[in-house]
């Protein structure tokens, strides 16, 4: 059987944009129009595409400061199994080696192993947590920080800067920000759950404190992707009604001899933006 043929797919026309979007749906995740927009507008989006001209399959590269984030891997079930996700994988990679950037990426357990065998290393490990839908007790706030103090903390957490993306989520009409002196958190929408992340702090009790305030004024579906080692706010999600979804391996690779995947300060780190971003 002849591999079809891994495609850049440089502009989300009319006729490609609902074709992303069966792609998210069919796999059972939570991006938006707007998420593909964003890779569009500041990355790469790859494709291929079934004898019909469908899109069956996808990937995306976002490049940042140093490192390169690959996401977005995704097949029809009725596509699976060919070897369509390795392909585009394999493309997205190519990328990103041609660029010199350290390739990153968060793997669920079903593609950590595809990783592994590209020669990515697991860095840390987080857990996608869940609240159903449940009435808000109380409002978050609509007004919106400067970009600046949240940019530059992000970066110290990550050990890479990514000011753009931040600007994106944050600007998006239905985000919002909950913060105090000690730390920050984006509230943003997706396809089928609120997302609260990044939540950043250098204090995990002012994460947590953070967490249960976003927690509150949503009455939606929620998800929040939390590193496992934080005991204060798993004691916080579960006193909020969160409970474990699924699991992430955050992974790296370096892509050309001497780079280092960054460093950063994860402690920093209490939610990430979501495996799709960093």
């Amino acid at each position: 059987m002849t591999m079809p043929a891994v495609e850049a797919l440089t502009s989300i026309t009319p006729g490609i944009a609902p074709m992303l979007d069966a792609l998210v749906a069919a796999s059972g995740w939570n991006q938006t129009a707007h998420d593909w927009r964003l890779f569009e507008r500041l990355g790469t989006l790859h494709g291929v595409r079934d004898e019909a001209g469908q899109l069956v399959a996808s990937g995306a590269v976002l490049p940042m400061d140093g490192v390169a984030w690959i996401s977005m891997i995704l097949v029809m079930p009725a596509a699976r199994g060919q070897g369509l996700g390795r392909a585009v994988f394999a493309r997205c990679l190519e990328q990103v080696k041609a660029a010199g950037l350290v390739a990153m990426l968060d793997a669920t357990p079903q593609g950590e192993p595809l990783y592994a065998s590209f020669g990515f290393t697991p860095r840390w490990r987080l857990t996608r947590w869940q609240r159903e839908a449940a009435p808000a007790t109380a409002s978050l706030a609509t007004d919106k920080p400067a970009l600046d103090n949240l940019a530059a903390l992000d970066a110290q957490a990550l050990g890479f800067a990514r000011p753009a993306v931040l600007a994106d989520l944050l600007g998006r009409e239905d985000s919002r920000c909950v913060r105090n002196g000690l730390g920050f958190g984006l509230v943003r929408a997706g396809r089928t759950a609120h997302h609260i992340g990044p939540l950043l702090s250098s204090d995990e009790a002012t994460a947590a404190a953070l967490l249960t305030q976003a927690a509150r004024g949503i009455d939606g579906r929620i998800y929040v992707d939390v590193p496992d080692d934080r005991k204060a706010m798993t004691a916080a999600l579960r006193a909020a009604g969160f409970t474990p979804q699924r699991s992430f391996a955050r992974m790296a690779l370096a892509t050309r001899e001497g780079a280092q995947p960054p460093t950063g300060h994860p402690a920093f780190i209490h939610a990430i933006a979501g495996p799709e971003f960093a």
